[in-house]
């Protein structure tokens, strides 16, 4: 078990980063349907599972009779992260069609080259949203669905609100389409989005070495996840944590040892566990309001109303 223990910690991280993404590559180029990386996505989710279940950073997180009850909501959000990044690269051809002009896209690079270039600009665009719905609290509404989990395991890595995915499409990845990227460096980019999300939240207490302080997973994306309040407006990068040391927002250790119950929103103990009641939370929660409750929530227009009602 020990030596099993130890293949996982140090193979982990290589194996779902650069031997999925290689994978991914080979399928690309070789030019088979973008659909054979479904079953890839299906591998680095159970190789996360039983990852988890050998070397966790917590057990606590793993273990069933802690009634997480988080597994239903957690499989929506994977089912509806991913059917919208494939209508992200069906827009492609209307993105293209709205913006006319050939681009300054590199497109004589090699296509290793040009997905390179798309991770590192896109982790730019994804990382300015994530630091920016952090501090305005329209957006942190949003992004709270991501932050209210109280565990972090890999399938929650998707956990997102549809709006707020939405957002980071346009932001991120919809300029690079703009400029000029190609659909197959587009379907890459994507993949390798989906699988540092599972790894970022994956509960493995992997290794990684020298690339500890630059590749923004691990404990550097736990010290992002705390319920201490302001403490957790740290670590925002989704690939590397080059932006956060240019933004000055890289913390490479806590304030405190971290523990398996620090994760969530410390105002929002209960978090809504349901799909539905998380795609409400966003507008019903007000931040500094303490936990809202979902029995007495409003419908948007139900709070307009009353706002207009209050002002006449």
């Amino acid at each position: 078990m020990a030596v099993l223990r130890a293949l996982v910690r140090y193979g982990y991280a290589p194996f779902m980063i650069l031997g999925l993404n290689a994978a991914a590559f080979w399928i690309v180029t070789q030019g088979y349907g973008y659909a054979w990386l479904a079953p890839l996505l299906i591998v680095a989710l159970a190789s996360a599972h039983l990852a988890e279940r050998v070397a966790p950073w917590y057990e606590e997180w793993n273990d069933p009779g802690r009634d997480h009850h988080d597994h239903g909501a957690n499989i929506a959000h994977l089912i509806v992260y991913e059917i919208s990044n494939v209508n992200g690269l069906l827009l492609i051809p209307v993105i293209v069609w709205l913006f006319p002009f050939q681009g300054f896209w590199p497109d004589q690079w090699p296509i290793l080259a040009q997905w390179v270039l798309a991770i590192l600009l896109a982790d730019f665009g994804f990382m300015v949203v994530h630091m920016v719905s952090h501090r305005v609290p329209l957006l942190w509404r949003l992004h709270a669905v991501h932050h209210g989990v109280g565990r972090l395991y890999g399938m929650n890595g998707l956990v997102r609100h549809p709006l707020h995915q939405a957002l980071d499409m346009v932001v991120a990845t919809a300029p690079l389409v703009i400029l000029g990227m190609p659909v197959n460096v587009a379907v890459l980019l994507g993949f390798s989005v989906s699988i540092m999300l599972i790894v970022q939240h994956s509960n493995v207490a992997y290794v990684l070495g020298p690339f500890r302080n630059h590749l923004s997973i691990g404990r550097i994306h736990h010290s992002h996840h705390v319920n201490w309040g302001k403490e957790g407006d740290c670590n925002f990068g989704l690939f590397l944590t080059l932006w956060d040391r240019v933004f000055g927002t890289f913390q490479a250790e806590p304030s405190r040892s971290i523990e398996a119950h620090d994760m969530g929103i410390d105002e929002v103990p209960n978090f809504p566990k349901s799909y539905i009641e998380q795609l409400i939370f966003p507008f019903i929660y007000k931040p500094g309001a303490g936990e809202p409750d979902l029995n007495k929530a409003e419908t948007p227009a139900q709070e307009a109303r009353r706002i207009v009602d209050a002002a006449e």
